[in-house]
């Protein structure tokens, strides 16, 4: 499977590490280049500088007819971005956006982005290790609302709920 990653952080550089290590054909884009040293010694994939909101570079990585897509980077926008193009432009039908903002990752859950919010998962770990119930939905992926492409579920995908019902805003 090829899988494209923007964002060369701790998770993406782990990511990136772990899918090559299996065998996946991966590509990950970063800005600097740096950041390609938090890549596993022996990375396997190919490690391209370059803005991964860019078309040009997007379609260096091999965009077109990928399998996967994840935007990792450290910025909401960007991520957006990013995500949008590969959905849209690319029509890579497995993508995932990190948002870091909750109301955003929500807001654009419903407009047809899977997401994931690190901040609303480090806030249910803290409750939960104070004995605080888990907050439901906190720790998964929130699956888009609608789709932006015809695009085939992610294996192990969790389905969106109704936010009105669990109280969280969502997953």
């Amino acid at each position: 499977m090829r899988t494209i990653i923007v964002g060369c952080g701790r998770v993406g550089a782990g990511l990136a590490s772990q899918l090559a290590e299996e065998g996946h054909e991966v590509v990950i884009l970063d800005q600097k280049t740096d950041a390609f040293r938090r890549l596993a010694p022996g990375f396997s994939g190919q490690a391209l500088r370059g803005d991964g909101t860019d078309q040009s570079v997007l379609k260096r990585a091999g965009a077109q007819g990928a399998d996967w897509f994840f935007a990792l980077t450290n910025g909401d926008n960007r991520n957006i971005l990013a995500a949008q193009l590969a959905a849209q432009t690319f029509g890579i039908g497995r993508v995932l956006c990190k948002i870091n903002d909750p109301v955003r990752a929500k807001t654009y859950a419903t407009l047809g982005m899977n997401t994931i919010n690190r901040t609303q998962m480090m806030i249910d770990s803290i409750g939960r290790f104070m004995g605080k119930p888990a907050v439901p939905g906190a720790t998964d992926v929130t699956m888009a609302a609608i789709s932006t492409v015809t695009a085939q579920p992610a294996v192990g995908a969790v389905a969106p709920t109704d936010s009105s019902k669990d109280g969280a805003g969502g997953r």
